[in-house]
Order: structure tokens, then sequence, then C-alpha cells
């Protein structure tokens, strides 16, 4: 029994792939997929309690705000997933990261 070593566990290139893949399309895409369905369901509360409260000013501008805030939300999810594009073509790794399929394909560390 060896109490005084330190255990070391070493991660290979596969491993580190599968993992990152694992997490990308198990938690970080269904999670894309949440925010933006939840922006919309936002923005369409907004719109229906705008239509529904036609009488209300008061109940018509909380309305405006949340159409407004669905809005900004939407807009905000696709700003990041352009950005997301532009980096990948700019340093020419749109081969090796495909965001759309959950895939990752690291280089081996040399």
């Amino acid at each position: 029994m060896d109490l005084l070593s330190t255990k070391v566990a070493y991660a290979t290139s596969t491993n580190l792939n599968q993992f990152i893949t694992n997490v990308d399309s198990m938690i970080i895409n269904p999670l894309i997929i949440f925010l933006f369905a939840l922006a919309l369901v936002y923005f369409l509360y907004g719109l229906f309690e705008f239509i529904a409260n036609g009488a209300n000013d008061e109940k018509k501008t909380t309305g405006k705000s949340h159409m407004l805030w669905g809005i900004v939300g939407l807009t905000i999810m696709m700003g990041v997933w352009a950005i997301l594009g532009i980096i990948l073509n700019t340093l020419n790794i749109q081969d090796q990261i495909k965001p759309e399929q959950g895939e990752v394909n690291l280089p081996s560390p040399k």
C-alpha cells in the first residue's frame, strides 16, 4: 500500500475529444435550445399580454416590455452564434469544430 505517492490520471486526446463531444451534445446544445425556446415564449407571452389588454395602458406597457426583452434575448443568442461562426472561420478551424453537429476533433498533442 503506497499512501504517500501522488496518484495521477492521464487523459488521452481521444478521451478528451469524446468528453468534449459528450458535454456539447448532452448539456450545451439542449441548454441553448431551451434558452431560445424560453426567450421565444417570453416574447409570445408579452405579445399575448399586449393584445389581450388593449384597454389597460399599464398592462400594454408591461406586454411591450416583455416583447422587448424577449427580442433582446433572442438577439443576444443569435449574436453569440454569429460571433462563434466568425471565430471559427477566422481561425480556420471550422473543419475541426462543428457546433451544429456537436463534433469536436482536436489535433493530437506533439
